[in-house]
C-alpha cells in the first residue's frame, strides 16, 4: 500500500480551492448548512469551497469572533490548537446559537452565510453579536456519536 503524502494533498487543495470556507467542518459534519458553499472531491477527500468572496470575509470574522469568544467556554488555551470536537462544537453550537438569538430555527436548516449576514444587519457587526447567548448553544451543543 502507498503512503499518503499529506503535504502534497495540502498544496493540492490550496491550488484547487480559491476560497476555502471558515465552517468547512460543521458543513461537511452537516449540522448546519450554506447556500454558498461548494462541495469538492479532492484525493479521495471531501472539501468546502465558498463561492461568493464577500461573504467568506463576513463568515471569516464570524469564525474568528466566535474562537475569541469560545475559549473560555470551552477551556481552550489559547495557543494551543484547537481538537476536533471543540471545534466542531464552536462551528456548529455558533451558528445555530445566532440563528435562534436572531428567531430562527437552530438546527441543521441554519444556513451559515444567511445567518451570518443577518446577524450583521440586525446587530450592525460581528463584534456585536449576542455571545452570551451564542456561547449557551456552543457550549450545549452536542455532536452526533460515533458509529459504533
Amino acid at each position: 500500500m502507498a503512503e499518503y503524502n499529506e503535504s502534497a494533498y495540502k498544496l493540492a487543495r490550496k491550488a484547487y480551492i480559491e476560497h476555502s470556507c471558515p465552517f468547512e467542518r460543521a458543513l461537511l459534519s452537516r449540522c448546519v448548512g450554506c447556500d454558498r458553499s461548494r462541495k469538492l472531491n479532492l484525493a479521495e477527500r471531501e472539501a468546502i469551497a465558498c463561492s461568493d468572496p464577500g461573504a467568506r470575509e463576513q463568515c471569516q470574522a464570524f469564525y474568528q469572533a466566535l474562537h475569541e469568544n469560545a475559549q473560555f467556554a470551552l477551556k481552550i488555551n489559547p495557543d494551543a490548537p484547537w481538537p476536533f470536537g471543540k471545534e466542531i462544537r464552536a462551528q456548529c453550537g455558533g451558528v445555530r446559537g445566532l440563528a435562534t438569538a436572531l428567531g430562527g430555527a437552530g438546527d441543521e436548516t441554519a444556513d451559515v452565510a444567511a445567518t451570518v449576514q443577518q446577524g450583521r444587519a440586525r446587530f450592525g457587526g460581528c463584534a456585536e453579536f449576542p455571545y452570551s447567548e451564542i456561547m449557551r448553544a456552543v457550549v450545549h451543543y452536542e455532536p452526533r456519536k460515533r458509529r459504533s
